[in-house]
């Protein structure tokens, strides 16, 4: 969250609670970590999930997939053990799949406010509609963890900031769009499946969050709804 008090047009006593922008404490390199040889609790899972071949049993090839699967999202300890934090990861991603382009099929975010951003904690996704009317995503994002939850409700955008700077964290914020005492959407250099989550704010991809840049404005509705898994 960026200085907002030196910007007096726009001074709305604002305390951040933004994500930082570094991987989860303890994240290796894949060549800094030994690959384990211990069977994990959800191998079949994994095995599936990553294409390998499905027997239950780990082998050296299914760790080495494993870990480049931990390294790509920030998942600690990345030694390719398939554990309960991995396999849940993977199971979001499917689930995340299932929804297609209907994110509202349970009607949840308001279709009577035109267009409005929409965020499904319990998914990791957000989307924009106008009415009924998909008109981005739906994206997968990343909302706060534990102790920093994103705040749930119908919200609007009170102020935009295109190179904000968290005063909190001292790390950049690009595309920021503040919507409710300090969460903002923003893009983050993170997978968007990097646990345990940010510190409230709503991270996207870069090209994500320049999309919802380009497509709301100061004024634009937000739902935020539902319950990130683990919080």
């Amino acid at each position: 969250m960026g200085d907002i008090r030196r910007r007096g047009a726009v001074a709305l006593g604002i305390t951040s609670l933004v994500a930082p922008v570094t991987l989860a404490i303890g994240t290796a390199p894949a060549d800094a970590a030994s690959c384990t040889t211990q069977t994990g609790p959800y191998q079949k899972q994994v095995e599936k999930f990553l294409g390998r071949p499905v027997d239950g049993r780990q082998s050296a090839a299914d760790c080495e997939a494993i870990q480049a699967f931990q390294n790509r999202n920030g998942i600690t300890p990345a030694i390719g053990y398939a554990g309960p934090v991995t396999w849940g990861v993977m199971d979001l991603m499917n689930q995340q799949k299932a929804v297609g382009t209907n994110p509202n099929k349970d009607g949840k975010c308001p279709v009577n406010k035109g267009r409005i951003a929409c965020v499904n904690l319990t998914l990791q996704l957000s989307w924009i509609q106008d009415g009924n009317r998909l008109v981005y995503g739906p994206v997968p994002v990343r909302t706060g963890r534990q102790g920093f939850a994103t705040r749930t409700g119908l919200k609007q955008i009170y102020w935009r900031d295109l190179n904000h700077v968290s005063t909190v964290y001292n790390v950049p914020m690009p595309y920021s769009q503040f919507f409710d005492g300090g969460q903002a959407f923003h893009s983050v250099g993170l997978s968007m499946w990097n646990p345990p989550g940010s510190h409230g704010c709503v991270n996207m991809t870069t090209a994500d969050a320049k999309k919802y840049w380009a497509l709301l404005k100061t004024g634009d509705d937000v739902f935020v709804y539902g319950r990130k898994p683990g919080t």
